[in-house]
């Protein structure tokens, strides 16, 4: 499969307290982290809040200027490219973000709301444009009707759904989400999910999935990144990492879900301590 992208010891540091009287000091909130991903893949990112998870993904598609080193889209270094170089390179790279109730401009109909990825880039005419709307509604499970309503008229499930047809207007390489399901009841998650997979089969997408929960990400992710403070503690197949742990931050998270049947609770591994990575 062909590679979408690839980092390399990739930083993000932010100084934080600095003032006239204080020198401040440095918060790594991403430190030296590498993998890369191919079209059709799912890479789970999971850690605790706080680990850097979501700072990497927005690091990655430049929504922050990295510290230090390197990214690779399609094989291009886009490291240092300037707002400007890295324009046409948006519609290949979305995220869907948590909370779509912030994402989603709430004066703008939905209809509104999904033309804008095609106003912004130039793409099609008006009529082509509206069209292109009611097929993403289709798309993710919504009715055509949704153009002219408004994103608090729909529940949590609904607006992620539009959240995610909006990332996937202009048919984009890789989608990252962050914490996308995480505000959603167990049933509308599997939803999402399903949905996801669904996308990423007809397009082919390459998806970082990043969350704090093992179990979601089991589903859904052919390869696991485990962050802790900035750092990868663990990374690997999914099924080796959820079958032999090797980090004892992962067997802690491993050990965290919840086991529904008593049969599992027999096989239950239990928690070591966290490494000192800091």
């Amino acid at each position: 499969m062909a590679e979408v992208l690839r980092i390399e010891n990739l930083k993000q540091h932010f100084v934080s307290g600095k003032g006239i009287f204080k020198k401040g000091y440095t918060i790594k909130a991403v430190d030296g982290v590498s993998f890369s991903i191919a079209r059709g893949e799912t890479l789970g990112l999971v850690g605790e809040s706080g680990c850097g998870k979501s700072t990497l993904g927005r690091t990655i598609l430049k929504l922050y200027e990295p510290t230090e080193g390197k990214i690779f889209f399609e094989g291009e270094d886009i490291t240092s490219l300037s707002t400007k170089a890295m324009r046409p390179l948006r519609k290949d790279m979305q995220i869907v973000f948590q909370d779509p109730m912030e994402s989603l401009n709430q004066r703008h109909t939905i209809g509104m709301i999904l033309e804008e990825p095609f106003i912004i880039h130039k793409v099609g005419t008006p009529e082509e444009r509206k069209a292109w709307v009611k097929e993403l509604l289709l798309k993710v499970g919504l009715p055509e009707t949704a153009v002219n309503r408004y994103p608090h008229e729909f529940s949590g499930g609904q607006r992620q759904r539009i959240g995610i047809a909006r990332a996937i207007a202009l048919k984009p390489k890789l989608l990252i989400c962050d914490e996308s399901v995480s505000a959603l009841d167990v049933s509308v998650q599997a939803q999402i999910l399903n949905l996801l997979l669904q996308l990423q089969k007809e397009m082919n997408l390459a998806i970082i999935f990043i969350s704090h929960d093992l179990s979601v990400v089991k589903h859904i992710s052919d390869n696991v990144v485990v962050m802790y403070f900035g750092k990868v503690v663990e990374m690997g197949p999914a099924t080796e990492i959820y079958a032999n742990p090797q980090a004892d931050y992962t067997k802690k998270l491993l050990s965290a879900i919840p086991i529904t049947h008593p049969k599992d609770r027999k096989r239950k591994r239990r928690a070591g301590s966290a490494p000192n990575v800091a």
